[in-house]
């Protein structure tokens, strides 16, 4: 099977009008440029260079309507990040996945609490993997830190996942660039799937540094990369088979 995959590499602010407007731009380009899916990054809906519990809403608020109403004006299926309130004060982080009859959400499991940051506190855990289906094709989810854990990508792989999304907001820093790049191949070929992976861009303006650096990549299932963007906000597209996922699991059937 056939498919044409797009990245959305956003710079989302604290201005959550101005961010919807830019994933709505994204989402019609995709769909100008033939795209069937189109991966935007994580925090779409708002920045986390700022309180989030004031901007979430629930799967039915303006937010998501917004971008479910774009998605099936356009025939395109969306995945991106968003918000939602989780009750206990905290929020969850949250990837809506709508159009072509597709509607799901996955609330990420895996919470970057690491290099000095701390998500658990303002942010509850997911506990359920989410796959879904675009033209034939299985799609797993998933969300920037959860690339660290290898048994989250096996495991839709066994479901049926070929490709996976993988919205992030990876802050830059020392060595973050190289284990980015490290992880998403990793993920790849610990899943002989497809990655399709589109993070927040570089900038600079937030006051807890880059929360995003850029460098949205597809990647095959052989942990190759097939395209990859700098840390300018841009719009990656292109095409995959998934004869290869077959191909490459029939040859080496380490799942």
């Amino acid at each position: 099977m056939r498919l044409r995959v797009a990245a959305a590499q956003l710079s989302s602010g604290r201005e959550k009008e101005d961010n919807l407007a830019a994933a709505l731009v994204a989402i019609d380009e995709a769909a100008d440029a033939g795209a069937t899916l189109v991966v935007l990054p994580e925090a779409t809906m708002v920045s986390f260079d700022t309180s989030l519990l004031p901007y979430a809403e629930t799967l039915d608020g303006p937010f998501a309507q917004s971008l479910r109403s774009a998605a099936e004006s356009r025939e395109i299926t969306v995945v991106a990040g968003m918000f939602e309130p989780s009750g206990d004060g905290r929020v969850y982080n949250t990837l809506l996945a709508t159009g072509r009859g597709v509607e799901a959400a996955y609330r990420k499991i895996h919470l970057y609490d690491a290099f000095g940051s701390r998500e658990s506190e303002t942010v509850a855990p997911g506990h359920e993997l989410v796959d879904i289906e675009v033209d034939g094709v299985r799609v797993g989810l998933a969300t920037c830190y959860d690339l660290r854990f290898p048994d989250h990508f096996t495991e839709l792989a066994r479901r049926g996942a070929e490709v996976f999304a993988v919205p992030a907001s990876w802050g830059d820093g020392p060595g973050k660039q190289e284990q980015w790049d490290l992880l998403t191949r990793a993920r790849a070929a610990d899943g002989q799937a497809f990655v399709v992976a589109a993070g927040q861009a570089w900038r600079r303006e937030s006051v807890r540094g880059p929360l995003g650096m850029g460098r949205s990549v597809v990647v095959d299932p052989t942990g190759t990369v097939r395209a990859r963007l700098g840390g300018r906000p841009e719009l990656l597209v292109t095409d995959i088979d998934t004869e290869l996922v077959k191909q490459t699991r029939r040859s080496v059937p380490i799942l």
